[in-house]
């Protein structure tokens, strides 16, 4: 863990974001100085509650790592919400922290303007050189440790802030990043990029249980293609997370630029976060070799499967089967446990935790999570196989009934994605006075294509050949693009408000 590698290996590189690059000695260094800064503050004695608003830099890791040794609760902000949002994360959160870089500093400032409570530190130089002044934590292994409080991304409505449940000390905190990095291949092999955004607990996390088995870290201030090839063969990187657009925007790249990668030292390629098209991973698979590790799982309760390349391709379209420290199985409305191939809400097991995770402060969506004790949702409907394999539908959230008949949105898109003049869909229900809801698909056309009313007819004969009548979008609207959170959820809620608006109800 970082504390071995400080007196191991303190001068080999532990992370860097392109512009600072950080030491293992340094790392370690800086985390008992941000942990000595926020034991000093007013309120954070034991378990105070701080924000990150900042774009990809090393502050976000180390900031991590701080609030486990200093028992603090983190909440790292997406930077993609409106003004308004990110205020609500922040008063839901009680945050009496923000770190900020320059960019969000003047919004966190008239946030925290009318809360005496609440201050902004600024990272950059100033806060390096009040750092450097400042005595080290004395790190107490056996105190009680903080942990992350993570919003989910509110593709339906507010997020909300997830508690996991957190080890009992501080020693047992950072040996657990370790441990769930081995669980999911994350050994620290070689060094771990970060493609995405620093907020989303999925790259953010992955990094952190990768570094705490020894692996450097690399992170891109943004997404960029071409400069995520360039990275992964100049940096030997041998794990990163991927989620599904990202995949689909790599295999737009020219042909010339695809014939021309190779990175032989990558050796693993997460992806999840939300549903992959088959021939997407197909194609993927096919130009980077067997070295995708689809899982399934959430923000509440981790990774609960895994899936690698070659039992995918032996049973395409499975999330894989549940890890060692999970059941999963699916339940019909009636709560009872159904047998294999009928679809149900699913929901996993824990044979760790009673209770591995809260909603803050809202002890009746807690309770609606749990069927009992350690058996809880994250609100995925499906099912699982004969061989124990899962099967995904859809979110319950997203699903359309028309005519008391349920229909979900993820296989509608899944088929509609795969025509050439398709960029991006998002499929949702709307309004229907006969039949409760119909269909409505909001496309993103692929460039090089006009939207028209021959367009969508071809695009709905397409669905026809493929899906059964009934989920057969009955309109397309043609979007310029879709509003889709940088973890590739996409924010349906923003397509079916307008349709929704005046009726006083969502379904």
């Amino acid at each position: 863990m970082l504390f071995t590698f400080e007196r191991d290996r303190p001068n080999e590189v532990a992370i860097e974001d392109g512009t600072r690059t950080r030491t293992f000695a340094e790392l370690a260094d800086r985390c008992r100085r941000f942990a000595a800064l926020l034991r000093a503050e007013p309120g954070f004695e034991m378990g105070g509650h701080f924000s990150i608003l900042m774009e990809n830099r090393v502050e976000g890791v180390e900031l991590i790592l701080s609030g486990i040794i200093a028992g603090q609760w983190v909440t790292p902000i997406n930077w993609h919400l409106a003004e308004e949002e990110i205020d609500y994360v922040i008063r839901d959160s009680g945050s009496r922290l923000i770190f900020v870089d320059e960019r969000y500093a003047e919004m966190a400032e008239r946030i925290a303007r009318d809360r005496p409570q609440t201050r902004v530190v600024r990272v950059g130089d100033a806060l390096d050189q009040a750092l450097s002044e400042i005595t080290p934590w004395d790190v107490d292994f056996t105190a009680p440790a903080g942990g992350n409080m993570i919003y989910t991304s509110g593709t339906t409505g507010r997020p909300k802030g997830v508690k996991r449940a957190v080890p009992p000390t501080v020693h047992d905190a950072l040996e657990n990043l370790a441990r769930i990095g081995q669980g999911v291949g994350l050994d620290g092999a070689g060094p771990h990029l970060i493609t995405g955004p620093m907020y989303h607990a999925a790259p953010l996390m992955f990094a952190v249980y990768d570094n705490a088995n020894g692996a450097p870290i690399v992170i891109m201030p943004r997404w960029d293609e071409e400069e995520a090839l360039r990275l992964l063969v100049d940096r030997e990187i041998a794990h990163v997370h991927f989620v599904p657009t990202m995949f689909v925007r790599l295999l737009r790249l020219d042909e010339a630029v695809r014939a021309g990668f190779s990175a032989p030292k990558l050796r693993k390629v997460l992806h999840g976060a939300a549903p992959i098209s088959p021939s997407v991973k197909h194609q993927m698979i096919e130009w980077w070799g067997p070295v995708l590790l689809e899982y399934w799982g959430g923000t509440e309760g981790g990774v609960n499967t895994l899936i690698d390349s070659e039992d995918w391709l032996a049973h395409p379209g499975t999330v894989g089967r549940a890890l060692p420290a999970f059941e999963v199985f699916a339940v019909g409305d009636d709560g009872v446990r159904l047998p294999a191939g009928e679809i149900g809400d699913l929901y996993c097991r824990s044979s760790v935790s009673d209770r591995p995770f809260e909603y803050h402060e809202d002890p009746e969506k807690t309770a609606s999570s749990y069927l009992e004790p350690g058996v809880f949702t994250i609100g995925d409907v499906g099912f699982i196989d004969d061989e124990g394999y899962v099967h995904l539908a859809d979110r319950r959230s997203n699903m359309i009934i028309s005519g008391g008949v349920n229909i979900y949105p993820a296989e509608i898109e899944q088929v509609i994605q795969e025509h050439p003049a398709v960029g991006d869909v998002g499929v949702f229900g709307i309004p229907n006075d006969e039949w409760g809801e119909s269909v409505k698909a909001a496309i993103e056309l692929r460039e090089g294509f006009s939207a028209s009313e021959d367009l969508a007819d071809q695009i709905l004969a397409f669905a026809r050949e493929h899906l059964a009548g009934y989920k057969v979008p009955r309109s397309i609207d043609f979007e310029a693009e879709l509003p889709r959170h940088p973890s590739g959820k996409l924010y349906i809620r923003r397509l079916r408000d307008r349709y929704w608006a005046d009726r006083g109800r969502n379904i």
